[in-house]
């Protein structure tokens, strides 16, 4: 997480009684531990306020150097000075941020709420600094003379464009008013995602009656049966975690406690304790005032800037054209569904909490594939060696096991990675099973981004946390074939910031637009369709034999099962996103509704034209979609199809070379993808990235081809 990452987000002095000479984040350059990586068995709670105050401190006075800097102002005194300020607040916010998603605790929730508005305010402090926006603009205002490099440039323009749609040409009137709100914001979708994971944490289901779990395999019923027992319970303790959730859903036989499941789940954060609709309007409506401070129309014109998409019809052009090409193919998948329920003497109208229990069921019989089938060619430690086997056999990467370097918990594996000649390349956290203190989903981080100092090539200390299931005392950790799939992901973000090849922090490794930086992830997901890949890891856990020819056969030939389906419930998202931010003019909740049924019909009626489904009153996602109220992605989620468009593309340009080299290794492709995607990070515009690698642009016949919506 470096600092320009850090000054979007905001951050300030908060303090706790500690001594300095205590505190490892003060001593950080001299840190023993392999690599520089942080010292978490040294790391208390009392360190980290001291030590975000003294990188306060120290970043603010390198802001200060820059700006009161007599030198007329160059790309060198002032970009690149702005783009190494704040190491120290870098290391403190690297290492709390992280952990707040992946480790927290009540104390750390408490802490983060405290420190969160004071962040935003010490950002504003920055990106409102009359002087050192002045300096910005003189370099920028030259910038045809300078004789940059491509990087270069990009980072010129990328810090320019930040400081400006984060208030610096606004007036002084103006920007007390943006620092308000911005405050506000960073406070609100705080609050959103906090809510998530207590309302997550908050719902259980205790079951009594084994007869009750009937469908469920004997691993799913050891899981809940080691949740109760966790909780001092007698019985099995359904909850709302993806290991739980999504084998309950796909397997039990008992419709009645899927629909309660499938109730609890959409209805997180509506109404209640950790109510979050207010919030929801609250958050847009501050989004909205704060773009057109700035003079846009709307959040999402602000948000698309600086995005491959450029603008809202872009956006709008990309989901209308997947719906039309996709929506009556996932009507037929669904009137498919119906009338095999129907052949079961199930007679009443699939709704959400039956797609699931239908859908595998169907596969099953028309595939003979299940999960319980697969799972015991996905153990953990074959799927982990697999990946990186996948890195060695594209990019020539090792890894290697040290257990010397500290860990944030017992259950995370820490890597060296190595390139081809042996050289040092990057540290890797893999962190793989649901806690208490953790977040759902999955996703890639960074504790140290890639950056040079002169000739020192400072290399990248990149995590993946994921969710997925457990040990029991019988088994090893068994994946589905959805969780490897979803690793592969994550690890192909993982790729992009090891593989990092930049001079800037300001735009190494996954510091690209939102609508690009999928493109590695979704890409990497395609080699588990693939024999060559499977070949080398997917092993039974028992007798080691290879997964069979047959298996891959009827995963292959399942690949375009539901697709469809899965296509117009992600453009629901993205339709959902846009409604929310391409509002012109404040929501108002009308005088004869609640708060809740104002949002939930904002949400249905967004959602509409994509819906197989008959909607369910009173549910929706939205209170619980951390993606667009709590995270990153807000006028930004219509990006995994945007990426998908791209991966799709590209992995067709390694299915031709393929053809000639016989093998989807093939290395002159695979060099170009990490030369011109991989190692580039952000440092050109995406598209010529693209364009570099491919040699034209992407078009959306590869993927629907892949998916047999085209011939």
């Amino acid at each position: 997480m470096n600092f320009k990452t850090l000054i979007a987000m905001g951050l300030t002095v908060f303090t706790l009684s500690a001594n300095a000479n205590e505190n490892p984040f003060l001593n950080y350059k001299n840190w023993k531990t392999p690599h520089g990586t942080y010292p978490f068995n040294e790391i208390k709670m009392e360190h980290y306020a001291p030590a975000f105050e003294e990188g306060m401190k120290q970043g603010l006075a390198e802001i200060d150097a820059i700006v009161n800097n007599p030198a007329e102002p160059t790309f060198a005194n002032t970009i690149e000075a702005y783009d190494k300020a704040g190491q120290l607040l870098s290391m403190v916010a690297g290492c709390f941020y992280n952990l707040t998603s992946a480790e927290t605790n009540a104390e750390m929730q408490k802490l983060e709420l405290e420190i969160s508005p004071k962040m935003t305010e010490y950002s504003n402090k920055i990106l409102l600094n009359k002087g050192l926006f002045e300096r910005i603009k003189k370099v920028y205002d030259k910038r045809a003379s300078l004789k940059l490099t491509t990087e270069q440039a990009t980072l010129l323009e990328d810090i320019y464009e930040s400081f400006a749609l984060n208030g610096a040409n606004l007036s002084d009137e103006d920007k007390k008013k943006y620092e308000e709100l911005s405050v506000k914001l960073s406070t609100l979708t705080l609050t959103f995602g906090q809510n998530v994971l207590k309302a997550t944490n908050a719902w259980t289901m205790l079951i009594k009656d084994e007869s009750l779990l009937a469908g469920l395999n004997d691993d799913t019923k050891k899981m809940l049966k080691d949740n109760a027992e966790q909780k001092g319970l007698q019985g099995y303790l359904l909850n709302l975690k993806p290991t739980t959730y999504g084998p309950v859903m796909e397997d039990l036989d008992n419709r009645d406690i899927r629909r309660e499941l499938y109730t609890a789940y959409n209805t997180r954060c509506i109404g209640g304790e950790f109510d979050n609709t207010q919030n929801i309007v609250d958050i847009v409506n501050t989004r909205l005032e704060i773009a057109k401070l700035l003079g846009q129309k709307t959040f999402a014109d602000k948000a698309l800037i600086r995005r491959m998409a450029e603008n809202k019809d872009n956006v709008f052009k990309l989901l209308d054209q997947l719906r039309d090409a996709y929506m009556p193919v996932a009507k037929k998948e669904v009137e498919e569904i119906q009338e095999y329920a129907n052949s079961k003497g199930f007679y009443a109208t699939i709704q959400a909490w039956d797609w699931s229990y239908y859908s595998k069921k169907l596969q099953e019989e028309k595939y003979a594939l299940s999960d319980d089938l697969l799972r015991p060619y996905f153990e953990l430690e074959n799927v982990k060696q697999g990946a990186f086997a996948l890195a060695k056999k594209l990019y020539g990467l090792t890894f290697k096991e040290n257990k010397n370097i500290p860990v944030y918990h017992p259950e995370v594996s820490v890597y060296e990675v190595f390139d081809a000649k042996g050289a040092f390349l990057a540290v890797y956290y893999a962190d793989f099973h649901p806690r208490e203190g953790k977040r759902g989903g999955a996703w890639m981080n960074d504790y140290q981004p890639q950056y040079k100092e002169g000739k020192v090539d400072h290399r990248p200390h990149i995590v993946n946390v994921m969710n997925f299931t457990r040990p029991t005392a019988e088994k090893p950790a068994l994946f589905t074939y959805n969780e490897v799939e979803t690793f592969l992901h994550e690890f192909g973000h993982a790729l992009h910031g090891m593989l990092s090849k930049c001079t800037y922090a300001g735009v190494s490794g996954t510091n690209v637009p939102r609508d690009f930086v999928e493109l590695p992830s979704q890409f990497n997901e395609n080699f588990l369709q693939e024999k060559e890949f499977l070949d080398m890891f997917a092993k039974h856990y028992q007798t080691g034999e290879k997964i069979p020819q047959e298996l891959i056969d009827k995963i292959k030939n399942a690949q375009h099962y539901h697709v469809a389906y899965a296509c117009v419930r992600q453009l629901s998202f993205g339709y959902l996103d846009m409604a929310w931010h391409s509002l012109t003019e404040p929501f108002v909740v009308p005088a004869d509704r609640t708060v809740q049924e104002a949002v939930l019909k904002f949400g249905n009626d967004a959602m509409q034209q994509v819906q197989v489904f008959p909607t369910v009153l009173g549910t929706q996602m939205e209170a619980s979609f951390n993606h667009i109220f709590s995270g990153g992605y807000a006028a930004g989620y219509y990006s995994y199809k945007w990426s998908e468009v791209l991966e799709a593309d590209a992995f067709a340009v390694f299915q031709k070379a393929a053809k000639k080299s016989k093998t989807i290794f093939d290395k002159k492709t695979a060099d170009a993808f990490r030369t011109n995607i991989l190692e580039k990070g952000g440092s050109d515009k995406a598209m010529n990235l693209y364009k570099k690698f491919k040699g034209g642009e992407p078009t959306v016949d590869a993927l629907l081809i892949r998916d047999g919506i085209k011939k």
